[in-house]
């Protein structure tokens, strides 16, 4: 079965070669040949290969005289080295000089198999993100989600389901997953598409200003309630309303809500004129609510309304098959924004991404890649370009190692986290808010609780 990734074999050993070629071909691989360094260099300048699998003992110029100029022409292209003089300096002066794996002759045809499936594993990325794109605009061509993992595959089949009805839903997944964008999808795919789609974040606001704007007010309702406004939900009417962050809301809004789904009615703020509402109504919680019930913070009825579709967004570090889809997606984007022609990233770049934990999810992906951009001279960003992930990426690899430094609280390490992150923002409450995957109003909560100004 064809995989369409080619890899350029280069070996001034003709038998070795040619065998080489026949095997690796068998497997699926599309071959080019090379006999010397050289000529794999000329063969770089004219294509980019998906990985070159390259002798280290050649006549004219070697294996590693032509990886280094390789890695010039292109970096982003994996080479694995081969030898029949193994030795320890050897394999490390091949890997100091950018090489992906280190292979030794006679080799190993299953230990070959696995090197090549692993290197080219996140190679022909552009296609692959193409084509998904191509896909996923049959289905939602006003709006661009990024996933090819079984998790994520299962989430859109169901979205596609439902956007044509006319069902509540309630989207659930950790801050930063995407919620937003999976409300999006619902709406412009639904019948309601050409009618307005309001969004409102209910942690942002206090219980006062919320029932105003969700619900409008009349004149003189309150101080500076100098005329009457229309709410989001009039806004909204033949479309769709999005609140985010429902477990939010105060109790008594939690009614007033309840009500609005049972009655499709609302009345403005010190008015008392009963007005119909036509609104589809996508509700979204970084919460368990199952749980938030339980501690009584949020009303059982109230969920049954919300929850007649029930949507779960997985966290980043359970779909990271698309990491490398979103990686390359949030690199296009800001390096076009950035004016910057920046293609890639090197393999090793690359697997850092994939071994991080992320714990602010797709949201802190998209701020890393697009600070990696930012600061990056370079064509293809670099494992140096990602040195700021390095304190997490060796915690992330397996949760048994994770310590915490000596003597250090928690809340030490938070208030400092915070503290840090707005001194990089310069003290912008809501990008800070943005950073730490948190909303602006636990931010303020925080800074509170730590007695920081602000």
């Amino acid at each position: 079965m064809k995989t369409s990734q080619s890899i350029l074999v280069v070996d001034d050993d003709v038998a070795h070669r040619l065998m080489l070629k026949k095997l690796i071909g068998s497997w699926g691989y599309e071959i080019s040949e090379a006999e010397d360094g050289s000529v794999a260099i000329s063969e770089v300048q004219k294509r980019a290969f998906d990985l070159i699998l390259m002798d280290i003992r050649m006549l004219n110029v070697s294996g590693i005289e032509a990886l280094e100029q390789i890695k010039v022409i292109n970096p982003a292209i994996p080479v694995i080295i081969m030898t029949a003089y193994a030795s320890v300096e050897t394999a490390v002066n091949a890997l100091k000089k950018g090489a992906y794996d280190y292979l030794t002759k006679p080799l190993d045809f299953d230990e070959l198999k696995i090197a090549i499936a692993r290197a080219t594993e996140h190679s022909g990325l552009k296609k692959e993100n193409e084509y998904l794109r191509e896909r996923l605009g049959e289905r939602f061509d006003r709006q661009s989600i990024i996933g090819q993992s079984p998790a994520m595959v299962k989430l859109l089949d169901t979205v596609s389901q439902v956007a044509a009805t006319e069902a509540t839903i309630l989207i659930t997944g950790e801050s930063g997953t995407g919620k937003e964008m999976i409300a999006n999808a619902i709406h412009y795919n639904s019948q309601r598409a050409g009618a307005p789609f309001i969004k409102i974040n209910c942690a942002a606001l206090t219980e006062t200003l919320l029932e105003s704007e969700l619900f409008g007010h009349e004149k003189g309702a309150f101080t500076g309630a100098d005329r009457k406004r229309e709410g989001k939900f009039r806004q909204a009417d033949g479309g769709s309303i999005f609140l985010d962050e429902v477990s939010e809301m105060s109790p008594s809004m939690q009614v007033k809500l309840l009500r609005v789904l049972q009655e499709r009615e609302i009345t403005r703020v010190g008015g008392s004129e009963v007005l119909k509402i036509n609104v589809r109504v996508i509700a979204a919680s970084n919460k368990d609510l199952k749980k938030e019930m339980g501690k009584g913070r949020f009303r059982e009825d109230l969920f049954y309304r919300l929850n007649v579709v029930a949507l779960h967004v997985p966290p980043l570090h359970a779909r990271r098959e698309d990491i490398p889809l979103l990686a390359q997606h949030f690199l296009n984007l800001f390096a076009e924004k950035n004016h910057k022609g920046i293609k890639g990233f090197t393999p090793q770049a690359m697997e850092k991404l994939l071994k991080y934990s992320w714990p602010g999810n797709v949201r802190e992906l998209m701020n890393a890649v697009e600070r990696a951009v930012v600061l990056s001279r370079a064509e293809y960003l670099s494992v140096d370009d990602l040195a700021f992930l390095s304190a997490d990426t060796a915690a992330a690899e397996t949760s048994e190692q994770i310590s915490l430094p000596e003597n250090v609280p928690l809340e030490e390490m938070e208030k400092r986290t915070i503290l840090e992150t707005l001194q990089t923002v310069g003290g912008n409450k809501s990008e800070a808010a943005r950073r730490l995957g948190i909303t602006r109003k636990t931010l303020r909560a925080k800074l509170d609780k730590y007695q920081v100004g602000g």
